[in-house]
């Protein structure tokens, strides 16, 4: 059992180094957890229902886990060479892809739900 703890422990530690690694050095990140900060906050306060003000944060969550993964493909792609190589173009372009990927779900996610808030008359 100690075992264990110490495996969480340190799991722990390397978890909060990636993310402090990643919001020194990258402006990208630091730009999403600035929207992570304000727009966590007002779904929660949005009238929603509880599934709803969900599907809003993990979409905003959701930017930030694949802003994380993009960054560690570019980290390890440069780690293995800076030189222009074609295969290192198609791995930095899908993890931006999948960026941009991740930032159109979050935005159709709240364009819709807060569309629905605010435009939609209740006809029933």
């Amino acid at each position: 059992m100690k075992a264990e703890i110490l495996h969480v422990w340190k799991a722990l530690h390397y978890s909060a180094d990636g993310l402090i690694s990643t919001f020194r050095n990258e402006t990208a990140f630091r730009l999403e957890l600035l929207m992570a900060v304000v727009l966590i906050p007002i779904a929660l306060i949005l009238p929603l229902k509880g599934i709803e003000k969900m599907m809003l944060i993990c979409s905003v969550l959701l930017v930030l886990v694949v802003e994380l993964l993009n960054t560690a493909v570019e980290s390890a792609v440069d780690r293995v060479s800076e030189e222009t190589h074609h295969l290192s173009k198609r791995a930095k372009d899908a993890g931006s892809a999948a960026v941009f990927i991740s930032l159109f779900i979050m935005g159709t996610t709240w364009f819709t739900l807060c569309f629905e808030l605010f435009f939609q008359s209740d006809v029933d």
